[in-house]
């Protein structure tokens, strides 16, 4: 056991990185009453003393043991008047509590517990709430979650701090055997209560601690140890892979409505690490991220978007959320239904129409003499401007249209030209086709353009259509 002058050193050191433990600053200690609690108002109480720092002891009766929970609050209270350290208490009612809302009992006491202590924070314009969270709660942890099943995230256990909204949750101690708290108290004649419900093996937890721990502890003594530096390493792994992942989540998951858009071929290219949790952040975004982030629904995206064949498929995924796949584009997100066409009119004057539909905008510039315009730029085509049959008609494709296309003998189908180039189904009545008065469709941007008003030698004005399209 290491010597506690180093392990409170250890934590004073981590409280100066993490923020709280500055001069002149106040924070909010859970405090149940039990040993590890104790300590923790104890070491801050010493801190205190040294550190210019202002302590809140906060305690919550449950009301789940009656006489023992008050004997809990009042032995808290008595501390805090000792130590000088200021004191808030509620009690919660929770036996009535579940038995009027049929919650289930840990996560509703979970849930007015902290907005207790929430509000306490607020009381003292506090911005850090510290929880007695130990090194052996993290084993614990970290075991049970193993058991249940987990990723590399739940091997992670309890974070050192986590934030909630302008809350920092700290947990001070969470490298800190109980071992080595038991001896604190000790040590410093710090009173607690012990806590009768955790020896009740009708709680998970307890059956962890009590019995399955030691059971395997005749096989590693010290694998306590060993799941805490697991949880260390996980801890570092999966924030490392989360930075990655919203880095390509934010290069490669395209905003289109309230959805998203994937180019399957890229996302193919990610390792199916970087797949998984990408899939994760999308879902994440739906009403329900604890419904969809199941992991059987996570493969089955997968799968679909491994498959080469069919080139198109649609999935209800759930949650009013569908997986529409349309040649190498996907959309994951809610329905979308279909867009009504448009139309927009341009005269020889006009020199830029905005698409509303598609999100992008048609520049429109008369220039003198023949002018070319930039070779291989789909996004641009050049008009002899006198052979054009005004107004021009900016418009979504219509049943029928076809096309003459530069460079090949006799006329297209515009659906088929739509086929050829893999432009998904759901995205083809929001491409823009610049068409005359005469109905003949001069150009598709992106796609082709018409073999009707060529810039020659001698075009004596020249109309430029750029399409900007939507970032």
């Amino acid at each position: 056991m290491r010597q506690h002058e180093t392990w409170i050193e250890d934590v004073k050191a981590l409280g100066r990185e993490a923020g709280w433990l500055r001069a002149g600053g106040t924070v909010v200690a859970a405090v149940s009453g039990g040993p590890d609690s104790m300590a923790l108002l104890h070491l801050l109480k010493e801190m205190a003393e040294t550190e210019s720092l202002r302590v809140v002891a906060a305690h919550a009766n449950h009301q789940f043991r009656g006489a023992e929970s008050d004997a809990e609050g009042e032995l808290v209270r008595r501390a805090a008047s000792d130590w000088g350290v200021a004191f808030e208490s509620t009690s919660l009612g929770m036996p009535d509590y579940i038995e009027e809302t049929g919650l289930n009992a840990q996560s509703a006491s979970r849930e007015k517990r902290y907005a207790f202590l929430r509000g306490i924070a607020d009381k003292y314009g506090s911005s850090y709430l510290l929880t007695a969270h130990h090194a052996d709660d993290q084993a614990e942890t970290v075991l049970m979650r193993m058991i249940r099943g987990t990723g590399i995230g739940g091997l992670a256990g309890i974070s050192y701090r986590r934030r909630e909204d302008h809350l920092e949750l700290i947990r001070p101690l969470l490298r800190i055997t109980k071992c080595e708290l038991l001896e604190y108290c000790k040590r410093n004649g710090v009173p607690y209560a012990v806590d009768s419900s955790n020896a009740d093996r009708h709680y998970f937890r307890n059956v962890i601690r009590l019995d399955v721990l030691p059971a395997l502890e005749r096989y590693n003594p010290r694998l306590r140890d060993s799941l805490a530096r697991l949880s260390e390493m996980a801890a570092a792994d999966d924030n490392y892979m989360e930075e990655q992942a919203a880095r390509i989540f934010r290069e490669a998951a395209t905003p289109s409505g309230d959805g998203f858009r994937l180019e399957r071929r890229r996302f193919r290219s990610l390792h199916v690490a970087l797949q998984r949790r990408v899939i994760k952040l999308i879902l994440n975004c739906s009403a329900n991220p604890r419904q969809m982030l199941d992991f059987r629904l996570v493969e089955e995206i997968l799968e679909l978007l491994s498959q080469e064949r069919p080139t198109t498929v649609r999935v209800d995924i759930g949650d009013g959320w569908v997986l529409s796949r349309e040649y190498d584009v996907t959309y994951i997100g809610p329905e979308r239904f279909e867009t009504s066409g448009f139309a927009y009119s341009a005269d020889e004057n006009t020199t830029e129409i905005a698409i509303p539909e598609t999100g992008g905008s048609l520049r429109l510039e008369r220039l003198e003499g023949a002018v070319q315009g930039l070779h291989g730029n789909r996004n641009e085509a050049c008009f002899d401007a006198e052979e054009l049959s005004y107004p021009l008609l900016v418009r979504s494709r219509l049943a029928g249209d076809a096309m003459r296309p530069y460079g090949l003998n006799g006329t297209k189908k515009v659906q088929d030209m739509f086929v050829d180039a893999k432009v998904p189904r759901s995205r083809r009545d929001q491409v823009p086709l610049l068409a005359d008065d005469d109905g003949r469709v001069l150009w598709i941007p992106g796609l082709r353009r018409s073999d009707h008003a060529l810039v020659r030698e001698d075009t004596r004005i020249t109309l430029r259509a750029t399409y900007e399209a939507e970032n």
